[in-house]
C-alpha cells in the first residue's frame, strides 16, 4: 500500500496562504490537499490518494451517521530551525489510532502506511507550516464507517481521512484557565470507550462543557464514573499537579485506569519532566486530595495538556464542593519550564534525547 500522488494544481496563492497563516486560530483554515483510504472487508485497505481538499459525498444511510463507529487523532508537524520539517512522535499516534480502531470495531490501519501519508501530506503541504514558535501544522488524520444500510452491525467499509490546518496557540499560555469540575456528568465508565480517541466521546462531554461556561468557567474537569471522587481529565486533557517548588518538587498525573485517554503529550511530559531532574508519578487523586493540597500550600501548580494546547496552566477550580485558587491564580514556573521545554524539543532547539522528531523534509 502507498500514497498517490495528484495534488491540487490550482493552490491558494502565497499572499492569501501568508494571510490565513497569520491569522491564526485553530481550525480555521486548511491546506491545499488532503488524503483518502478506502477499505473494506472483502479486499482490505485500498492504495491512499492525496488529493485537493474539498467535500465529500455520502449517502444519507450511511453508517457514521447513525451509530457514530468513527475515530481520530490529533498530531503536529513543527518548523525546525534550519527551515526543515518533522513530525513529533508519529508512531505513537498511529498506534494509539490502530488500538482506537479495534475498539470501535473498525479496520486497524497498519503503522507505516498510517505514517506515510501523513509524511505525503507535510510534504506536499510543508508551505503552510508556521515558522513561529508555540505554531504548528495541526494534522488530523480520521476513519468513518462508510457502509450504507441501518443494520446495528460493524461496518464492512470504512474511509480513512487526513487532513490538516495551521495552528497558533489553543489557550493564551500566560494566563490560567479555570476549571469546572463536574459532578453530575461522566465522561468513561469503566469498559466504555476512554480510552479511544473517538468522536462519541467528546460529542457526550459538550452538555457539561456548556454547564461550566454557565459557571464562567473555560473548561470542565471529569471525575471518575464509579465514585464520583478520582479526577481523571479536563476537557480532553491530560491533567497534571506540581506539588512543592524548586529542584524538589513533584509532578504527578492521574494514573491510566481504563477510562483516560492515554495521551502522547502526557507520555512526553513524564519523561521531559524526568530528564529536568523532577521527582514524576501516576497517582489515584482525588477531589478532595486537589482542595486540601491547593489549601495547604502541597499542590503549587496546576496544569492540563495535550497536543493541540502542548501545556495549558489552570489557576481556579470550581465545583459544588466549593471554589479554590492554586498560588495566585497565575501559570507557575514549573508548567512554564515544562512547556517551553516541551516546545523546544519538538521545535528542535532543545536536544531530543529520546527520537521523538521524525525529519520529513
Amino acid at each position: 500500500m502507498k500514497t498517490i500522488l495528484t495534488p491540487n494544481q490550482n493552490p491558494v496563492s502565497e499572499a492569501d496562504r501568508t494571510a490565513k497563516i497569520a491569522a491564526g486560530g485553530f481550525g480555521k483554515y486548511y491546506t491545499d490537499n488532503m488524503v483518502i483510504a478506502n477499505w473494506s472487508e472483502a479486499d482490505g485497505w485500498s492504495d491512499a490518494v492525496l488529493q485537493p481538499y474539498g467535500p465529500l459525498t455520502l449517502d444519507p444511510a450511511t453508517a457514521v451517521f447513525h451509530y457514530g463507529q468513527e475515530i481520530f487523532e490529533g498530531m503536529k508537524a513543527y518548523m525546525q530551525p534550519d527551515g526543515g520539517i518533522s513530525l513529533f512522535r508519529p508512531t505513537a499516534n498511529a498506534e494509539r489510532f490502530a488500538r482506537s480502531a479495534a475498539r470501535l470495531a473498525l479496520p486497524e490501519m497498519p503503522i507505516n502506511f498510517f505514517v506515510n501519508t501523513v509524511e505525503e501530506l507535510v510534504k506536499q503541504d510543508r508551505k503552510w507550516v508556521p515558522t513561529n514558535v508555540g505554531e504548528s501544522l495541526y494534522i488530523r488524520p480520521f476513519m468513518i464507517a462508510t457502509e450504507v444500510g441501518l443494520g446495528v452491525r460493524p461496518t464492512n467499509q470504512a474511509m480513512y481521512l487526513l487532513i490538516a490546518t495551521p495552528a497558533s496557540a489553543y489557550f493564551n499560555p500566560s494566563k490560567a484557565v479555570t476549571v469546572w469540575i463536574s459532578t453530575e456528568y461522566v465522561r468513561a465508565a469503566p469498559g466504555g470507550t476512554g480510552e479511544a480517541k473517538c468522536g462519541g466521546n467528546y460529542a457526550a462531554s459538550l452538555v457539561a462543557q456548556k454547564q461550566a461556561a454557565a459557571q464562567g468557567c473555560d473548561q470542565v474537569v471529569w471525575l471518575d464514573a464509579t465514585e464520583r471522587r478520582w479526577v481523571e481529565e479536563m476537557g480532553g486533557m491530560n491533567l497534571y499537579f506540581v506539588k512543592g517548588s524548586g529542584a524538589s518538587a513533584t509532578i504527578v498525573t492521574p494514573k491510566l485506569t481504563g477510562t483516560l485517554l492515554p495521551g502522547i503529550t502526557r507520555d512526553s511530559i513524564l519523561s521531559v519532566a524526568a530528564d529536568l531532574g523532577y521527582k514524576v508519578e501516576e497517582v489515584m487523586l482525588s477531589i478532595d486530595d486537589w482542595r486540601d493540597g491547593v489549601a495547604s500550600g502541597e499542590i503549587t501548580e496546576i496544569f492540563a495538556c495535550g497536543t493541540a494546547a502542548v501545556v495549558s496552566p489552570i489557576g481556579s477550580a470550581k465545583s459544588t464542593h466549593g471554589t479554590w485558587t492554586t498560588g495566585d491564580g497565575n501559570p507557575g514556573p514549573i508548567t512554564a519550564q515544562i512547556r517551553e521545554t516541551l516546545l523546544g524539543i519538538q521545535h528542535g532547539t532543545i536536544e531530543d534525547k529520546h527520537g521523538w522528531n521524525v525529519r520529513v523534509c
